[in-house]
Formats: C-alpha cells, sequence, structure tokens
C-alpha cells in the first residue's frame, strides 16, 4: 500500500470522488522515497510552506487537480524561475508527478494530496498566489450534482483573498453548460474582473500545455473554453 493517503480537514461538500486506480511500483516507490522532497502536509497549516521552496520569494502558482500531471511538470520545467504548488486526490497522479519531478530534479515543484478547500483555507496565506489554476474540473452533468461543482461563490471568494493583487485565477472546460456557469457565477465575484472584458471567454494562454486529452477532444470536434479573471 502508498505510504500516503489523502488528507482532509473540514467537514464540506467535497467536488470530487476518490477514482480507483492502480498506483504501479515507479509511483509506489515515488511516494515511498521522493515524498519527503516533494510533499506537503495539509496539518502543517501555515508552516507547510515555510522552507517549501529554495526561493520562496519567487511567483507562486497553484493548480488544483493536475491528474496525471502532465501540463504541471511542463510548467514547472519551463520555468524555473517560479514555483508550483499542485494539489491532487488521486494517488496514481500523484506518484506519477512525483516521480517524473524527481526524475527531472525539479525543485520549484510541491504537491499535496488534499482536498483543494482545506488547502486554501489552511495553508495558503493570504495575497500570496500569483496564479491559481483550475483545468478541467469535473463538471457535475446532472442537476442533482451541481452542488458539488467547485466553482462556487464561496470558493471564488476564497481564492480571491488568496491571490496577489493582480493575480491571476486561470479556469478551462471542455463541458460549455459548465463553461457558462463558471463565466457567469466567476462575473458576479466583486473581488474579480475578466481580464479581457465583461462575459469573454479568453484564448488558451501559451503557458498552458495542450493536454493528451484535450487534443483528442479537439479531433473529435469539442470546444475547450478559458476563462482568466484577475484580482484589482
Amino acid at each position: 500500500m502508498p505510504p500516503i493517503k489523502p488528507q482532509f480537514n473540514h467537514k464540506t461538500i467535497r467536488s470530487y470522488v476518490i477514482r480507483g486506480g492502480r498506483v504501479t511500483a515507479p509511483q509506489e516507490k515515488a511516494l515511498t522515497e521522493q515524498w519527503p522532497d516533494y510533499g506537503l502536509d495539509l496539518f502543517q497549516g501555515a508552516k507547510a510552506l515555510e522552507k517549501a521552496f529554495i526561493s520562496p520569494e519567487a511567483p507562486l502558482i497553484l493548480e488544483i487537480g493536475f491528474g496525471m500531471g502532465d501540463s504541471l511538470l511542463a510548467m514547472a520545467e519551463s520555468t524555473p524561475e517560479q514555483n508550483f504548488i499542485g494539489i491532487e486526490v488521486h494517488l496514481p497522479g500523484v506518484g506519477r508527478l512525483v516521480n517524473e519531478a524527481s526524475k527531472r530534479s525539479l525543485s520549484n515543484l510541491r504537491v499535496f494530496c488534499a482536498d483543494a478547500n482545506d488547502v486554501l483555507t489552511d495553508c495558503i496565506p493570504d495575497n500570496s498566489l500569483s496564479r491559481l489554476q483550475l483545468y478541467f474540473p469535473d463538471p457535475w452533468h446532472k442537476a442533482r450534482h451541481h452542488k458539488r461543482r467547485i466553482v462556487q461563490p464561496a470558493f471564488l471568494e476564497l481564492v480571491a483573498k488568496k491571490l496577489k493583487p493582480n493575480g491571476i485565477l486561470h479556469m478551462a472546460t471542455d463541458w460549455q453548460p459548465y463553461a457558462e456557469v463558471m463565466l457567469e457565477t466567476s462575473s458576479a465575484c466583486e473581488q474579480l474582473q475578466n481580464c479581457i472584458g465583461e462575459n469573454q471567454f479568453s484564448p488558451r494562454p501559451e503557458y498552458r500545455p495542450e493536454t493528451k486529452f484535450e487534443q483528442r477532444g479537439v479531433r473529435l470536434g469539442h470546444g475547450v473554453w478559458d476563462l482568466l479573471f484577475f484580482k484589482p
């Protein structure tokens, strides 16, 4: 069994279900041997980040739900002058990210295996994030499950507290009804403003790599919607 498990601290509606999936031998080895180098502990609260990075003054980027970690790894590797934190509860994805980060000797990437709302509430200082990334969250298609969607007014208010002035909230989804809800809900948040104009979706910024999942969707004719908001 892997030596870690997802951490939770507050009783809230979860925006995800922890999926099954086999943790491979390399992933399990990474979770055992490299976790002390890359893993962060929710229960340390504000102290979790005190000695996390060699250059703590560098811009801090946080990604919620990085999946198998492809785009987060690419960004961390291509911009070593920035610090990155990934949050994920899917152990195979966490194990793969840690394994690949170790192989590439990335010193600017750290990981929480925990609930994102808990991490934001307990571990991330106010006015500290240069960018928060939320790519392809579960759209929870059925109406009775909409309360599980992560993009809710309370979540956006929490994100705004954690962003620096002029910090960016960057969301992306391939589900148009959810994209429209994201746009409406974010536009209603008084602490955030749309980067390119009221009620507008954004072009994909160059810093966000296209994942294999996204490329496959585009080939099948699926759309992708990016939303960028900033904290004035």
